[in-house]
């Protein structure tokens, strides 16, 4: 059997595989709240965003951008409705709020890396493979990631935002390896969405791995995924490169 393509490439998912929100959204926005002189429970807060993201990314896909929107206008208007769902009916009081929220998720401040991800870049850089970043993130994402000191590890980072289309979208994987004029065999995604990570880089003939916590996985992604291309911690990436690259029997 001829020997498998080796991995050149690898793409990067941000949220939640690189890094994480220090605190839980809904105790972001309720923080905030407070220093403005308002009162609203976290927990209600929390729901409420959960609520309302899901239904402005149906309504208002790629943070609007094909209906004039701009992504700090999208997010602006999430937290207005989070809070009015919240039981917060004064939209002016909350625009204040919502305007420094935005400011406040592109800080380096609100996240953090986790573990185990500035040595597997490091690593995966030493090795020579090149690095890159597909999210469904905004404009905001090249802040936080110099912030956080992992920008430098990256040839580019391609957000949904900036591509039009978000992950599992083909056609944002395809940009990306346009851009890094690579094949696709020949790049692997990491990321610990089943769907838009894991499968969406597959649809377009990627390799790719899924990252996953402690908690037991879904059966249906249990059954879906080999074990060898689950990643229970970062650090077990290279080994499975390893494995994944080697010739064929």
């Amino acid at each position: 059997m001829a020997h498998r393509l080796p991995i050149r490439l690898l793409t990067w998912d941000v949220k939640d595989t690189l890094l994480r929100l220090r605190r839980p959204v809904g105790e972001e926005y309720a923080a905030k709240a407070r220093a403005h002189g308002l009162e609203v429970e976290a927990t209600a807060l929390e729901q409420a965003f959960g609520q309302v993201y899901k239904a402005q990314n149906h309504r208002f896909p790629t943070y609007g951008l094909s209906r004039g929107l701009t992504s700090r206008q999208w997010w602006q208007d999430v937290v207005l409705q989070t809070f009015q769902m919240a039981g917060v009916p004064d939209a002016q009081a909350v625009a204040t709020i919502a305007d420094q929220l935005y400011e406040d998720f592109s800080s380096p401040c609100t996240w953090q890396v986790l573990e185990g991800a500035e040595t597997t870049l490091r690593r995966c850089r030493k090795r020579g493979l090149r690095l890159a970043v597909i999210s469904n993130f905004d404009r905001r994402l090249e802040d936080v990631l110099v912030g956080l000191g992992l920008r430098e590890h990256f040839d580019f980072v391609l957000t949904s935002e900036a591509a039009g289309w978000p992950k599992p979208d083909p056609r944002i994987f395809q940009k990306a390896l346009q851009l890094a004029h690579t094949e696709p065999a020949a790049a692997a995604h990491v990321g610990d969405s089943y769907r838009c990570d894991y499968q969406g880089a597959r649809v377009v003939g990627m390799n790719s791995f899924l990252v996953v916590g402690p908690e037991p996985l879904d059966p249906m992604i249990r059954d879906s995924v080999p074990e060898e291309h689950i990643l229970h911690s970062l650090s077990d990436l290279l080994p499975a490169l390893d494995q994944g690259s080697a010739p064929g029997p």
